[in-house]
Formats: C-alpha cells, sequence, structure tokens
C-alpha cells in the first residue's frame, strides 16, 4: 500500500468524537467500520494497515452486508436447518463480496473520469487511489485476493449445493460487474438502485438462506424485502445528494431521470413500506409477532422522512461530518437501526420456536 506522507485525514464518526493518531488500533477500526470522514486535520501515515485497508474499502457501509448474512442465518434457525459452517461461509462471502464492489467501483469511476477532484466522492470520504491511500497496483492486487477468497467460498457451496449455488453466485457476479462497468453500467440507466434491492434482498437474504439450508423459501425471499428496501433508500439518498454532479456527468441515476422531488418521494414510499411489509407478513404468519420489535426504529424512519419532505440545505450545519451526503446518512443511520431491530425480532421468533419445539 502506499501512504501519503502529507496529505492529511479527519477520521470522525457520528457522534463527532475524534479517532486520535496514537489511539489503540481496535478504537481506530472502529472508527472505520461505524464512521464517515473527510479529509483534513489527521496524517494518514499514523494508521496502521488494517485501518488503512477498512478506510478504502469503505468499510463503515459493510454492515449492511453482514446484517443480510445475520438475517438470513436467523430465517434459516427458525426453519430448523441451520448450519454454521454454511452460515459463517455466508457471512463472509457477502461482506468480502462488499468490498470487492466498493473497491471495484472506485477504480471504475476512477479510470472512467467520474471520480474527479470536484466530485462528491472525493469529497466525503478518502478515494483509495485519487488520494495516494492505494495505487492502482496495489488495488488490483487487493481486489485479486478478495476474488480468490471469494471464489474459494463459491467453489464450496458450489460443490454443497450444486447448480443453485451456481444461480446465486453467477447473478450476483453479474450485477457486481453491471453495476458500475460494461458498455451500460446499471448506475447510468436508472437500474442500479433497483439492482441494490435485488442483491440486498433477495440475493443476499433469500439466497443466503438458500446457502445454509439448502432450500430455496418463499417465506425468506418475502421476509428479504424490507431490508432490500431500507438499502435501496441508502444509494437512493446518495444519488439525490449527488445529482447535479451526475447530471453534468451524463451519469442518469434514477434520481436524474425522475427528478429531485420525485427520487424523494420513492424513497419516502420505500420507508413506508419496510414497516408496512413486516406487518404483513406477520398478519400472514410468514413472521413472527416479534418481528414487530422493528417499530423502534421508527424515531429514525420519521426523521428520515422528514428530511426527504424538504430540500438540502445549501451547506452543512455546524460539525456535520460527510457532507454533501445528507439524505444518504439519514437512510444509512436508519436502516442501520432497522437493520438490528429486525434481527433482534428474527433472534426472539427463532429462540421461542426452539424453545417451543423442545417443549412439544
Amino acid at each position: 500500500m502506499s501512504r501519503l506522507k502529507d496529505n492529511p485525514i479527519n477520521l470522525s464518526i457520528f457522534d463527532g468524537s475524534a479517532v486520535f493518531m496514537n489511539a489503540w488500533r481496535p478504537i481506530l477500526w472502529w472508527g472505520a467500520l461505524t464512521g464517515f470522514y473527510k479529509p483534513a486535520a489527521q496524517d494518514i501515515a499514523k494508521l496502521d494497515t488494517a485501518s488503512l485497508f477498512l478506510y478504502a474499502a469503505r468499510s463503515v457501509i459493510l454492515v449492511i452486508s453482514a446484517q443480510a448474512a445475520i438475517i438470513a442465518g436467523l430465517l434459516a434457525i427458525g426453519a430448523d436447518h441451520f448450519d454454521w459452517l454454511s452460515f459463517i461461509g455466508v457471512l463472509i462471502g457477502f461482506v468480502v463480496a462488499h468490498m470487492i464492489s466498493n473497491l471495484s467501483n472506485d477504480y471504475f469511476g476512477y479510470a472512467s473520469g467520474h471520480d474527479t477532484p470536484d466530485s462528491p466522492r472525493m469529497r466525503y470520504t478518502v478515494h483509495p487511489i485519487a488520494s495516494g491511500l492505494l495505487d492502482r497496483r496495489a488495488l488490483l492486487t487487493g481486489l485479486a485476493i478478495l476474488a480468490m477468497i471469494g471464489l474459494a467460498i463459491t467453489i464450496y457451496f458450489v460443490n454443497e449445493r450444486g447448480v443453485m449455488a451456481l444461480a446465486f453466485a453467477a447473478g450476483g457476479v453479474a450485477l457486481l460487474i453491471l453495476y458500475d462497468a460494461g458498455p451500460a453500467p446499471l448506475k447510468t440507466i436508472g437500474l442500479g438502485e433497483f439492482a441494490v434491492l435485488l442483491v440486498w434482498g433477495p440475493l443476499m437474504v433469500g439466497g443466503g438462506f438458500a446457502m445454509i439450508t439448502g432450500q430455496l423459501s418463499v417465506d425468506a425471499m418475502l421476509a428479504s424485502l424490507p431490508y432490500g428496501l431500507g438499502v435501496m433508500t441508502i444509494l437512493t439518498g446518495k444519488h439525490i445528494d449527488q445529482m447535479d454532479f451526475d447530471r453534468g456527468r451524463d451519469i442518469r441515476t434514477l434520481p436524474v431521470l425522475i427528478g429531485e422531488a420525485g427520487a424523494r418521494r420513492l424513497n419516502i414510499a420505500a420507508i413506508v413500506a419496510i414497516y408496512a411489509i413486516v406487518v404483513i407478513l406477520v398478519g400472514l404468519g410468514r413472521l413472527t409477532p416479534f418481528a414487530l420489535i422493528v417499530a423502534v426504529a421508527t424515531p429514525r424512519a420519521m426523521h428520515a422522512i422528514k428530511l426527504m419532505r424538504k430540500l438540502r440545505p445549501l451547506a452543512p450545519p455546524d460539525g456535520y461530518i460527510g457532507w454533501p451526503l445528507w439524505y444518504h446518512r439519514a437512510c444509512l443511520q436508519h436502516n442501520r437501526v432497522f437493520g438490528w431491530a429486525y434481527i433482534g425480532g428474527l433472534a426472539a421468533g427463532a429462540a421461542w420456536h426452539s424453545l417451543a419445539s423442545v417443549s412439544g
């Protein structure tokens, strides 16, 4: 890895507390996993190698893939078909695939000229190539290592689950490549947002369930939709935040195609649909009533909706971290809380099912 000697970086987390250069390393790693960060104030050369890689891979967002794997695992427990080794493979595989997606997105974005010095991408976080954090060779080497890990996990599941595993892997790789590469990347034709819904919903949660249990499940596919919608709102919010830049570069994301007001309304509808689907699935008996614990995330949902009903401010509030991301940050914070609440509800339901099975 190539480290910048003179480019200062400020590494701050959501609550505004600084991550100090001489901090205990796990604190640095936790900051990379939980916070937004932007150029200013801290020398990146003081970070350890693990922290450098975590920042380069935008690890703050990797939690959404970990949550998807955990949701798939809990659904498998509820179906009495849980396997620890398969679950660990799914968890590692999802996080590795997400890291590949983030790094390749930066590589292709930089190579195609989209990630220019004036782009929003360069303002709210550290770009691994443009910042000097990684050179192209180091980035491609890291991608190759991650790809080998992903391939090994894929081979394991193909051996265990057969054609079904191959189909899910092929779908995931295709969407990963088509999102930001190829003659017409999905994000440039207004399909990136729906691709994210498909990936973090049916493909990850539904597919993860299938890899853990060896069975396809309609219930798991339906249960994946609330979480997939939550992740979709994160990306849609990000694309709203940077739509002026995207429009100027002829990057036709969904907000560019339908307009800011339409995109904000779509995101509001998606957040409402998240909770409506959970209630419907509980009513149909496809989720246990414990899933209604997601109600604890409604304050975050209301906050995100409140922001999206209004135009974004022209300048960030004092002390705001992550500008120009505004709607994106609100949706990310909501989905993080919703995801853990959903996991809590599924865990309670799985525990209740296990106890009922033992007592019965």
